[in-house]
């Protein structure tokens, strides 16, 4: 799997999303539009120095073309999608990436690519790939992934929980999904259970547009949404405190950074990159323009192992 989910349709149209939620807010705030965007204005990648020790280390290929190559599929909102120029890769994927190229004298070349193509193009079209790639056994096979974010699932609320929703217990609930997600199919699952049991049924509503889902909660619609953890984060981010994340993250993985196996030197400067911009906050500071924090990782092991 790329992530938790089964399709690859943007998940967070933020300029629809911040469209929709200034329609929900009274306070009339005509500047409410600009509020999908905020993230991007936030950290300034520009303000990363370039470390000499790790440019050195660069291998002469990437060196002498003085660009890093980035393959990404940027339908996955908030970590690459395309901005509100209709062109423009925006995220904290693509910040990281500016970030690393930055510190590595490089410019960064980000290219937008289907997801599956990424990974057989790892060595001959991108230098690396960074698509929030759910590190796995058969991926770790084929390329060397460096862990950057920890991702998972979550559920989300009106602020203070005002339908009294327990994660534990959905039965009798209106829980809201984007259609074709993991979390429909789990949530699906969740409601035979209810009615095997002998209880009410989830009610569950899907939606093609994550916004949509979002909205409805914010109106009131929904008793509850259920979507991957950086979504909720980056919902929550974005609805001014009208929702909170309803119990913590869970079902994680980590995700990684992919670079080719044949390429142990630029394996090691992307890892020992990564490193030093979690260890100087960096790597902090882009996450949390993003309301992504709590996907942080401490460490940028390469090839974890994972089940």
């Amino acid at each position: 799997m790329r992530r938790l989910r089964t399709i690859s349709t943007a998940l967070v149209a933020t300029a629809t999303l911040a469209a929709v939620l200034a329609g929900c807010s009274d306070s009339g705030d005509s500047g409410s539009g600009d509020k999908a965007s905020a993230g991007a204005a936030t950290f300034d990648p520009s303000s990363v120095a370039k470390d000499a020790t790790l440019a050195a280390a660069v291998p002469d290929a990437v060196k002498s073309a003085g660009t890093l190559r980035v393959g990404t599929d940027t339908t996955y909102a908030p970590a690459e999608y395309i901005g509100d120029d209709g062109k423009t890769p925006v995220g904290y994927d693509v910040d990281l990436v500016k970030a690393i190229a930055a510190t590595l004298g490089l410019k960064p070349d980000i290219q937008t690519s289907k997801f599956d193509n990424i990974i057989p193009s790892i060595g001959s079209r991108y230098d690396i790939g960074v698509s929030s790639f759910t590190i796995n056994p058969d991926r770790a096979k084929q390329v060397n992934m460096i862990e950057y974010f920890q991702a998972g699932e979550a559920f989300a609320v009106q602020k203070g929980n005002p339908k009294s929703v327990d994660q534990s217990d959905l039965c009798g609930k209106t829980v809201g999904v984007q259609t074709g997600t993991v979390e429909a199919d789990e949530l699906a699952d969740l409601s035979k259970k209810c009615t095997d049991g002998g209880k009410d049924k989830i009610d569950q509503l899907s939606y093609d547009s994550q916004a949509d889902v979002t909205t409805n909660l914010v109106g009131g619609k929904l008793d509850a949404m259920y979507a991957d953890s950086p979504i909720i984060a980056y919902a929550l981010s974005q609805t001014n405190g009208q929702l909170e994340q309803l119990g913590d993250v869970f079902a994680t993985a980590p995700q990684g950074i992919v670079v080719s196996k044949t390429d142990q030197p630029l394996t090691d400067v992307i890892q020992k990159t990564v490193q030093k911009l979690i260890d100087d906050g960096t790597y902090g500071k882009i996450l949390k323009a993003w309301g992504n924090e709590e996907g942080a990782v401490t460490t940028a092991e390469l090839n974890p192992s994972v089940g």
